[in-house]
């Protein structure tokens, strides 16, 4: 059987499915999932790091449905109920919340006993290498992919130190290899693009509208962050502390200034917050260009037989509360990507693709 027949009639071929790390970003996951689903390909194994861990974990225990029904509920309260601030200086945040729904719906799921071969990747801070989870507790695994460094607190496993995967391969394409599949889909949700790129250029013009008008829905309503950002706030400048300048303090005068000259206690604890929060954010941005970069390597040394790239653009890692729109785009990206890949449409970029071009054609252009 040639090529062209193979991928004429996709009903029980087997794929092989990589979900990269990339906070709400990965949503699109699910979006690539449903459309394998819809045109019959079967998926025989998956690899995920952090939000691809959970779920491409979700999806192999029979739950996406599920969880795809409850994230696309969540409003702006919702998503900062979740949110748990936590006083630990190795975190910001915990993830008890999220995982307590997770647990609902996988409870104590085995990796081993699952139907599809499933490896999600953590790093080990002691020993500075992956950890590859392909046995044990579901949740626990999905636990410690998620951590992002230094925002959501770490696993702690013996004497392991357990904290999101995409610190050292955002993309895990290596445990893929030895699967005995037709095809290796990965989806890059940190794809670097040469210009910022929003989720509304990727949609279709209805669906855009539609964000839009959610967007502007979530505006209205006046929904106010103030006392969830205080909370994270504290929470940065415990974890940041000393830091700043000796002794914990962070303004340059060390306090010398005259009464006159000298700031109100108020002001100077809103400098000191502002200052810390812009350290988190720092973490946040700085984690997010790595893994785009540490992606790139991983798709040069193993390219996968189809790559969908999300430009890492489309929203904020954080920004759980857009799932429609972004599982609406990961579908979209899909269709596209399965269509060059079964000779629909020729071979190049789509109109989908092309805000993900090569570096080359950047340094070109300019």
């Amino acid at each position: 059987m040639n090529r062209q027949q193979q991928v004429a009639s996709p009903r029980d071929k087997t794929v092989a499915l990589v979900l990269g790390s990339g906070g709400a970003r990965g949503y699109a996951h699910i979006g690539v999932i449903e459309e394998l689903e819809a045109r019959g390909y079967r998926v025989v194994a998956i690899s995920g790091c952090s939000m691809g861990a959970l779920v491409g974990g979700v999806y192999a225990a029979g739950q996406l449905a599920a969880y795809r029904d409850w994230v696309c509920q969540l409003d702006y309260f919702d998503v900062l109920r979740l949110v748990d601030v936590t006083w630990s200086p190795m975190g910001a945040m915990r993830a008890n919340k999220v995982m307590g729904k997770l647990e609902s719906l996988i409870d104590d799921t085995r990796i081993e006993d699952l139907d599809i071969a499933v490896t999600t990747v953590a790093t080990d801070l002691t020993r500075q290498r992956e950890v590859w989870f392909q046995s044990g507790l579901l949740l626990e695994a999905i636990r410690a992919s998620i951590a992002v460094p230094g925002v959501i607190t770490p696993v702690h496993r013996g004497d392991q130190v357990l904290v999101d995967g995409g610190l050292l391969n955002p993309l895990p394409i290596i445990p893929t290899v030895s699967a005995q599949a037709d095809f290796v889909m990965a989806v890059n949700v940190t794809a670097h693009s040469p210009r910022p790129v929003t989720l509304e250029e990727l949609l279709p013009p209805e669906e855009a509208a539609q964000e839009q008008a959610r967007e502007k829905a979530r505006d209205a309503g006046g929904v106010d962050f103030a006392s969830w950002v205080d909370g994270v706030r504290g929470a940065a400048r415990r974890l940041f502390d000393g830091l700043g300048t000796p002794n914990g303090t962070t303004n340059g005068n060390g306090g010398g200034l005259g009464s006159a000259g000298r700031k109100s206690q108020a002001d100077e604890t809103l400098e000191r917050d502002r200052r810390q929060w812009g350290r988190l954010d720092m973490v946040l941005a700085s984690f997010d260009i790595t893994q785009a970069a540490l992606a790139k390597y991983k798709v040069a040394g193993y390219p996968p037989d189809v790559l969908i790239e999300v430009p890492k653009t489309v929203c904020g890692a954080y920004e759980f509360h857009r799932a429609e729109a972004l599982i609406s785009l990961g579908r979209h990206l899909a269709v596209d990507a399965l269509d060059r890949f079964e000779g629909v449409t020729h071979p190049g970029w789509g109109d989908q693709a092309i805000v993900v071009e090569p570096a080359g054609e950047e340094e070109q252009a300019s």
